[in-house]
């Protein structure tokens, strides 16, 4: 076991011991196990999961930073939502405009700013329905 804590802009969102954890960094997933050596890598938007108490919860992580020091985690994540506080109509929509956007033949702002809101959606989706 190692403590783990998630922050966000809008405050503490976890913060106990845990098992194992799994998040998407920018080069790929990575598992972080108890006493694992000091670590700091920038986090893709992606599925989390965390293992407590022999159940694991999913979750959407929204990008940032994963710390790992003196055998504790935390992740500092511009957005983290549990899998059963995802509203999933509101991910279907913003995957639609997303798309819209990315078919609409805007600036390249515009199109990489509508990539990001489609992959943070499809995130959101995909946890929601392999919760």
């Amino acid at each position: 076991m190692f403590k783990l804590q998630i922050v966000t802009p809008d405050g503490l969102e976890f913060d106990d011991s845990v098992e194992n954890l799994i998040v998407r960094a920018i080069n790929g997933d990575v598992g972080i196990l108890s006493r694992h050596a000091d670590y700091v890598v920038p986090l893709e938007i992606g599925t989390a999961r965390i293992k407590k108490g022999g159940e694991t919860r999913y979750a959407s992580c929204n990008g940032g930073m994963l710390c790992v020091i003196g055998g504790d985690a935390k992740i500092i994540a511009f957005s983290f939502e549990w899998a059963d506080e995802i509203d999933i109509n509101r991910a279907m929509s913003a995957k639609k405009r997303a798309e819209d956007a990315l078919n609409a033949k805007k600036s390249d702002y515009e199109i990489n700013l509508a990539k990001i809101k489609l992959k943070r959606a499809l995130s959101r989706i995909s946890v929601y329905e392999n919760k």
